[in-house]
């Protein structure tokens, strides 16, 4: 039997609302690695589509967390941060991944602030740049094609792309710091999506792509993200890894749309796991 991995998932709780640590940790758990969560906030439903939702801002205690797992000397294989709502929060994510780095576990970074050509409501331009200066200390970064253009300070392209406009995208993005990106939402057609992926030091680039759904679903990049993280902790490579995030995420939009779920209550990533299992040779 294998050593059990252990991941640190930094994110928001959202009751109701299928995003955030409600996906990360049934995902990561499901495909059996040890999940220890950090909340940054906790609400009664996620902020897309839903009102009068509640909030609890939990920086207070982000710190005294940090303290209390570091005098138990534990240690992690990943660290994955999602959504964060201040710039405090960016410097006391910054202060977690100086006290629990080390040369063999690695920093994924999810910088979730913008889609569909708009930076989210509640930040401003100066949130991405601190997000920009977080993404400097990850291994990894997991951008849709909005922030990875607030992040290389470009304006928008909706798109259809070209090779050459993802290619130069990911090395700008490599060029901030970390040595292998993923950027999602990528298309060079109207019946495709997808993800890219550059790895700066062999230099290989590669594609993944489904079929096309048509829709906007909540909680996606969570459920990409954490399928992502949990293959390459597997031991897939990162061009496997990305494409079995990007089969399950399309497996669970699918049976969204085929079930006719309110798509403010997230995807049914649910009944997706078995074949997720299967993509990750864990189905026994």
């Amino acid at each position: 039997m294998k050593k059990l991995k252990r991941v640190a998932a930094i994110h928001d709780i959202s009751g109701f609302g299928k995003c955030s640590l409600t996906v990360a940790l049934p995902i990561i758990s499901a495909a059996g690695i040890e999940t220890a969560v950090l909340p940054t906030a906790v609400l009664s439903t996620h902020t897309g589509g839903f009102t009068g939702f509640t909030y609890r801002d939990l920086t207070d205690d982000m710190a005294s967390i940090t303290a209390h797992w570091k005098s138990l000397d534990i240690r992690f294989d990943a660290i994955y941060t999602g959504f964060l709502g201040s710039f405090e929060q960016l410097d006391l994510v910054t202060l977690f991944f100086e006290t629990f780095k080390t040369a063999g576990n690695i920093i994924l970074v999810d910088p979730v602030m913008a889609d569909n050509g708009e930076l989210y409501k509640i930040f401003t331009p100066e949130f991405a740049t601190g997000m920009r200066k977080l993404c400097e200390k990850a291994d990894i970064i997991v951008p849709n094609l909005t922030e990875a253009s607030l992040l290389v300070g470009e304006s928008y392209h909706p798109g259809p792309y070209t090779n050459v406009y993802i290619e130069d995208m990911l090395k700008k993005l490599s060029a901030l710091g970390p040595k292998k990106i993923v950027l999602t939402g990528v298309f060079f057609n109207e019946e495709e999506l997808g993800a890219a992926t550059y790895d700066a030091v062999t230099g290989e680039i590669a594609y993944t792509f489904e079929k096309r759904i048509p829709g906007y679903y909540h909680g996606t990049g969570d459920v990409f993200g954490s399928a992502l993280l949990a293959a390459i902790l597997n031991d897939f490579t990162l061009n496997e890894a990305a494409a079995i995030a990007v089969r399950f995420t399309t497996s669970a939009i699918r049976k969204t749309a085929e079930a006719g779920t309110d798509i403010r209550y997230g995807v049914n990533f649910e009944q997706s796991i078995p074949e997720f299992l299967s993509d990750l040779n864990l189905n026994g």
